[in-house]
């Protein structure tokens, strides 16, 4: 066996074999959702493509034989790189994918929370036909929007969310200059405090500190919105059932979780303040294919022993 594609979210890998130039009989395939069938399926692979559901931790790299792991994505929080460099094996990822679609799933829920169409919905099914459990609902032009992280995804949320004719856009990062009128550089105290939407965009801290925690989340206005298309672990939970509770923020729409999926029963106190996605930001046809293409082609470079486009640094390295 010479591939294995782990954790994979659709019904083929025709794709990826006819990149890879493989028969059906060199890839196997698993759902990533237990170490025994990951190590099943992968113990002898000689390169591996992960989906984000598959834990790579040190117990199931030690199991590995692999030479490269792939994963289909920006994100790599689900696997040890540091234990993988220590058995030999490269970590590479995908991260100039899906850009339009993730900008476009985190405006989009933006929206839905600002016109309470969530709540609209419920009440209209249930045969009611009031305004007022909707109110206040207010004009773009009279809100402020803040961008934290301010990547290519981030950047082209501001643009959607300027476009959409928002008052101001405020913009945080502590990687990348904040370069792009009319969007304001400013604190992360300031994207909080003055933000009525807030839209998460960051890459997160190497050891998986939330970006935003209790402190974070005291600061935020009252009835604000939060959303967060980047990763779970970037949103303390616990800190988010506090804010949601106290109306700061006053609701959230979440596409991401640590773990993934998420157990719903711990919202199950603030359901009515939540919308979630199952981490589909990413996702349109034309992005998933991209996503696969990408990564078989990074695959089939580990394979021929070619130097990868975007390799993932251990702790401690440069990337």
């Amino acid at each position: 066996m010479r591939v294995a594609i782990i954790g994979a979210r659709w019904p083929d890998v025709e794709l990826e074999r006819g990149i890879l130039g493989l028969s059906e009989g060199e890839i196997a395939r698993d759902p990533g959702t237990t170490r025994e069938g990951i190590l099943e399926a992968a113990s002898t692979a000689e390169v591996i493509l992960a989906g984000p559901r598959a834990r790579f931790d040190a117990e199931t790299i030690d199991g590995l034989a692999c030479r490269g792991i792939v994963r289909y994505g920006a994100g790599f929080d689900n696997v040890d790189v540091a234990a993988a460099r220590r058995e030999g094996i490269e970590v590479a990822y995908v991260p100039d994918y899906g850009t339009e679609a993730v900008a476009l799933h985190a405006v989009s829920l933006a929206l839905a929370l600002l016109r309470r169409i969530p709540q609209a919905d419920r009440q209209v099914r249930a045969g009611g036909w009031e305004l007022a459990p909707l109110r206040p609902l207010h004009l773009p032009s009279a809100l402020t929007v803040g961008i934290v992280g301010f990547g290519r995804i981030g950047r082209r949320a501001a643009q959607l969310f300027v476009g959409l004719g928002f008052g101001r856009i405020l913009g945080f990062d502590d990687r990348f200059e904040v370069d792009a009128p009319p969007v304001k550089a400013v604190p992360m105290e300031t994207v909080l405090a003055e933000s009525d939407i807030v839209s998460v965009h960051a890459s997160g801290a190497p050891d998986g500190t939330p970006v935003i925690g209790s402190r974070e989340i005291g600061l935020f206005k009252p009835r604000s919105i939060l959303v967060n298309t980047a990763r779970g672990s970037l949103i303390d939970p616990e800190a988010l059932l506090s804010g949601l509770r106290a109306d700061r923020p006053a609701a959230a729409a979440l596409d991401v979780f640590d773990p993934e999926p998420p157990d719903a029963d711990i919202f199950a106190e603030v359901i009515d303040k939540i919308v979630m996605t199952p981490h589909m930001a990413w996702y349109t046809e034309e992005t998933e294919r991209e996503l696969r293409t990408k990564t078989a082609e990074e695959a089939k470079r580990v394979l021929d022993r070619m130097p990868v486009l975007h390799p993932v640094a251990a702790p401690g390295e440069s990337s």
